[in-house]
């Protein structure tokens, strides 16, 4: 149903004058299985909003929704929700003339793919985009989840678990992407005709906000990511971003993880993992807190790895916390470059952040800057962080090639002058010339040798 379309640097057909709709999905599966629930947001390409829509999908009476762990879905809410096949008049309409997005197009595709599918409903193909892929080719990140992407852009992320946070997200995603990356097509997106349904009926689901994240949400941003294929690890890392785990969630984690054909070796070896990285984050932060501690522990116990034991911090004095203020592309990139160092990135500045980092598209009359001055962060310029924070070694100093010319071109004549000098001496001596006189002369051939060779040698760095 949905083509993933090449995109270029400069040099392609721009998405000016196009319309994105992105969307999200939540699903009874992690590889396969139904859609429970179905989001889109249309915006031009100048990020302008064109329109939404969410509602939940019962799959069936009685089906199962998966873990209300992961997307806050229970079946009792899906008893009275319109089915797949009535809600996709409406979502149809809203794509109509539009590049569909999504982060894991490949994934969200599929799944919409069976759907309509079922249904015996004959699509075009669609054109879209992976906010995911794009990410890839012009950050480099540990991760590529949705909010780690969104954190390194600088989009804000929309709280909360249901498919329209998401499909928010992803729409700010995209034209972020487009409009400061300047991303272009490879070719011009065909934008098929969709068919048209009677009107459908739509249920929202209604959802409370999330509690403020703690340090693991921040963690998780820091941690690699397990390529395209691990997607449990993505799902894990979404999970304990959020809240803390049960024994009988990770159950429940574990088989939503063996239905989509994972080991249960690949299951606790992405246990294991997800908390070593944990505690190296936490012990790399050269301050271990009792909340960190005892978070950690539950998180580890939970996932059935070895007790997680006494942390000990690693880092002396006090941890860099950076928070980066700015919406150029080198904004992007120091973000982005301060998550794959491993140094927390802060989303607000607090009295815990340690350096303030803003690029030129910042005001000078920025409350922040000021804020910041006064809770002692250090205020650095884009361009100068990197070296600053410890990322890349400072430059060497520039060796002043004009001004040393003459000086080398004098100490190479006298060089010359001293040689000559010394090679009379020898002929004058063969010759008969007195003893004093070849001395006199070649102390002054050694002179003219040795103030040359001073002129000339490199100045030391």
């Amino acid at each position: 149903m949905i083509e993933s379309l090449p995109l270029l640097g400069a040099g392609g057909y721009p998405a000016a004058g196009l319309d994105f709709t992105a969307v999200d999905i939540r699903t009874t599966g992690l590889r396969s299985g139904r859609v429970v629930e179905l989001a889109a947001v249309r915006v031009s390409a100048d990020g302008s909003f064109a329109g939404e829509l969410t509602t939940l999908v019962d799959p069936g009476p009685g089906v199962p929704p998966g873990p209300a762990l992961v997307h806050g879905i229970t079946r009792g809410e899906l008893d009275g929700a319109p089915s797949f096949g009535e809600v996709l008049g409406p979502f149809l309409d809203l794509c109509a003339g539009s590049v569909l997005v999504a982060h894991d197009l490949a994934s969200t595709g599929a799944f919409l793919d069976r759907e309509i599918g079922a249904l015996g409903v004959r699509m075009p193909v669609l054109p879209g985009v992976s906010t995911q892929a794009a990410a890839r080719s012009v950050v480099r990140l540990p991760n590529y989840r949705p909010a780690t992407v969104a954190h390194a852009l600088g989009v804000p992320t929309w709280p909360g678990q249901s498919a329209l946070s998401g499909a928010r997200t992803v729409a700010q995603l995209v034209t972020g992407l487009f409009g400061r990356y300047g991303l272009t097509f490879a070719s011009p997106p065909v934008l098929p005709g969709l068919p048209r349904f009677a009107d459908g009926r739509l249920l929202p689901r209604a959802e409370a906000l999330p509690a403020e994240p703690g340090w693991m949400a921040e963690a998780v941003e820091r941690i690699p990511g397990g390529g395209a294929g691990d997607a449990y690890l993505d799902l894990l890392a979404g999970v304990v971003a959020d809240q803390h785990l049960a024994h009988d969630e990770v159950a429940a984690l574990a088989a939503f993880a063996s239905e989509a054909g994972l080991s249960e070796g690949h299951v606790r070896a992405t246990h294991e993992r997800l908390v070593t990285a944990l505690r190296e984050i936490a012990e790399r932060d050269g301050v271990v807190t009792a909340a960190e501690s005892r978070e950690l522990r539950q998180v580890a116990t939970a996932l059935g790895v070895a007790d997680a034991g006494e942390l000990r911090p690693t880092a002396a004095g006090k941890p860099a916390r950076v928070l980066v203020l700015g919406t150029t592309v080198a904004a992007d990139r120091l973000r982005a470059r301060v998550l794959a160092e491993g140094v927390p990135l802060a989303k607000k500045l607090t009295a815990s952040v340690t350096h303030l980092v803003a690029d030129a598209s910042v005001p000078a009359d920025e409350p922040r800057l000021v804020r910041a001055a006064e809770l002692g962060a250090v205020l650095l310029d884009v361009g100068v962080a990197p070296v600053a924070l410890g990322f890349e070694p400072p430059p060497a100093p520039p060796v002043a090639t004009a001004a040393r010319i003459p000086k080398l071109v004098g100490g190479r004549v006298l060089m010359g002058i001293g040689l000559l000098l010394m090679f009379i001496v020898v002929v004058a001596m063969f010759a008969g010339t007195p003893l004093a006189a070849g001395i006199f002369l070649a102390v002054f051939g050694v002179g003219a040798l040795l103030g040359g060779w001073w002129l000339a040698e490199p100045a030391p760095r």
